[in-house]
């Protein structure tokens, strides 16, 4: 007689598979990435142990800060730039006199599901200056045509933009669905105790998105810390290292000059800036929606 299966166990047989997976192919390999971090390896030889050696290195690297610097640069950019645009359309495709929603909204998504190494290619060759679409548009009209990835102060804004643009058909879906999550009767309420359109979206709309904004927030500051395949193919870190990010100079450091053991040092501190900045706007966001309520 077979034994009769507990109904405690039921959730931890779902999850087993998942589990497994997720153990295998992220917590085996960040134990093992940190683990690295206190050695020197350059991926033939056998590792050995060399202590806080790496992380000492970290401090005194100019380029590790070069770099964390411009991937800031590039958040600032891209962060505010995209949550702006993205409400703003999210805004105007949930408007009920807006006709061809549907199409719009695929058109906006279309970029995000496209290969942004494909993306990336396009753009490179749209934005070239010699026989690029843009300049040759500037050019018809007389205008001043400039050298967009080769020029430094426009090659990180340039990066920055083409990012803005693959990733705003995402954040466009999920403010809609955010706009959808807010009673109709609030909505109403505001606009019967006379309020306009701006009082109405800045007492009442923007404080109920709180939490969408939160989630695309935390989301952004994530990814724009990982940006590296618009950087490797549009600019290649240059021009005078304007574009360097860290995740570029992390990779050049692991799989061009072979040193893994302080590419995974460098590794574990981007790790613990993206933690550190996501605690610190959870307890932001926390308190307003506190403040709200």
């Amino acid at each position: 007689m077979k034994p009769r299966r507990s109904k405690d166990n039921w959730g931890w047989e779902f999850i087993a598979p998942a589990l497994l997976l997720i153990t295998l192919f992220v917590i085996v390999p960040c134990a093992w990435g940190i683990g690295l971090s206190f050695t020197a390896f350059d991926g033939i030889s056998k590792p050995y142990f060399v202590g806080f050696e790496n992380y000492a290195r970290l401090k005194d690297d100019p380029l590790v800060w070069t770099t964390l610097t411009n991937t800031a640069v590039f958040v600032l950019f891209t962060l505010p730039t995209g949550l702006a645009l993205s409400l703003a359309v999210a805004m105007a495709l949930d408007q009920k006199w807006f006709r061809g929603r549907s199409a719009m909204r695929a058109m906006y998504f279309l970029p995000n599901v496209t290969s942004l190494a494909a993306v990336a290619f396009v753009w490179q060759w749209l934005l070239n200056p010699e026989f690029g679409l843009f300049n040759a548009l500037l050019r018809s009209f007389g205008l001043p045509t400039p050298g967009w990835l080769g020029d430094p102060n426009l090659a990180m804004p340039t990066v920055a933009a083409v990012s803005v643009w693959h990733g705003l058909g995402f954040s466009v879906l999920i403010y809609i669905s955010g706009l959808k999550s807010i009673p109709d009767e609030v909505l109403e309420a505001a606009k019967i105790d006379g309020a306009s359109f701006w009082q109405s979206f800045r007492h009442v709309t923007w404080p109920l998105l709180t939490p969408t904004t939160m989630f695309l927030t935390i989301m952004g500051v994530i990814g724009g810390f990982q940006v590296f395949q618009s950087v490797y193919i549009m600019t290649g870190g240059g021009p005078l290292d304007k574009t360097r990010v860290y995740l570029f100079y992390l990779w050049q450091t692991a799989f061009q000059s072979l040193d893994f053991g302080y590419a995974s040092a460098m590794a574990v501190l981007l790790f613990a800036i993206v933690l550190v900045l996501t605690v610190l706007q959870r307890q932001y966001y926390n308190r307003r929606l506190q403040t709200w309520q």
